[in-house]
């Protein structure tokens, strides 16, 4: 199930397709299809804190290391882990999947084992 992503949140239309995508490209976050899934999201869609290059605040952000800050306090990020609670795939992870250490399906996989022991 994918819910709202970052471009429908922010609508910025910077998703393929998007009313922005011409003048400004394709986000990162919309492109990253190693992180499908990822937060029930569609592509990055739903880890743009962890994805160099986004667009947020009407300008393209840097490295994860720059933004990492303004990310965690941004309503979006609030908004997943709210949604997602025990199922919040967190930075870390999602780290590992873009260095190539892990992909998207075997931290969902670890995530499900986690709530399934819970019950």
């Amino acid at each position: 199930m994918s819910r709202m992503n970052c471009w429908e949140f922010f609508e910025c239309g910077r998703e393929k397709g998007g009313k922005n995508e011409k003048e400004f490209g394709t986000c990162p976050a919309a492109d990253n299809t190693d992180l499908n899934g990822i937060n029930d999201g569609t592509n990055g869609g739903r880890a743009c804190w962890a994805i160099a290059g986004t667009y947020c605040r009407n300008e393209i952000q840097g490295t994860y290391a720059q933004k990492l800050g303004d990310c965690l306090k941004c309503d979006f990020h609030t908004f997943v882990r709210q949604q997602q609670r025990t199922a919040y795939v967190r930075t870390r992870q999602i780290l590992d999947v873009l260095s190539g250490k892990m992909t998207a399906s075997c931290v969902m996989g670890e995530i499900n084992d986690k709530l399934r022991d819970a019950v």
